[in-house]
């Protein structure tokens, strides 16, 4: 059987074919919708190949993995089910507050609109809200603040229409900057929340 393992980004279309493929025995590498590279090795006994093309393929035979070219129609004849079975790729959104405050910038009061429209294309959202904060202030402070800002955004969710059991707060504080700097230094793009939509 192929083994499989993952050397670099490998698209998540692919991932949802790893079952499938199984299977058939052949592994397909499809191209990213954002067009950046991709890579997984494929492994057969003590023989590895490496596929690093959009659409490059390898199956099993009994001399080890056979590298081929498929096609966009290929993948589309023989793993079209489970291509179409696969979830909608996450999204994620950014929104920006006021030093201190649980208040949004004017720029992301904007960002809510795509947000809400995100949330309703997708049957059944999971919607994660990570609040952050700058490096002004102790890691009490900052873990309250940033709790208290993702707790504003999911409060606000919920009163648009979002189930309660839909959306999660959590906070992290100025552990994760978005913007790397020293203690006690304000950075506006590290005052955010982070909405990540699935």
């Amino acid at each position: 059987m192929i083994e499989r393992a993952a050397r670099a980004l490998v698209p998540l279309a692919f991932g949802a074919l790893l079952g499938e493929c199984a299977s058939s025995g052949t592994v397909v590498l499809l191209p990213e919708k954002d067009g950046h590279p991709a890579a997984v090795a494929v492994k057969q006994g003590d023989k590895e190949v490496i596929l690093s093309e959009p659409y490059s393929a390898a199956n099993a035979t009994a001399l080890g993995p056979r590298v081929y070219r498929s096609s966009s129609q290929e993948v589309e004849a023989r793993f079209g089910s489970a291509l179409a079975a696969q979830p909608s790729r996450a999204a994620n959104f950014t929104l920006y507050f006021v030093e201190g405050k649980d208040e949004f910038t004017e720029d992301s009061k904007r960002v809510v609109d795509r947000l809400l429209s995100e949330i309703a294309r997708r049957p059944v959202p999971d919607v994660l809200v990570v609040g952050h904060t700058d490096a002004v202030g102790n890691d009490a402070f900052n873990d309250v603040l940033a709790l208290q800002r993702a707790e504003t955004v999911r409060a606000a969710l919920i009163r648009l229409g979002i189930p309660a059991g839909d959306v999660r707060a959590i906070s992290r504080g100025k552990r994760e900057p978005a913007v790397p700097t020293p203690d006690g230094v304000a950075e506006p793009r590290n005052r955010r929340v982070e909405i990540v939509v699935r």
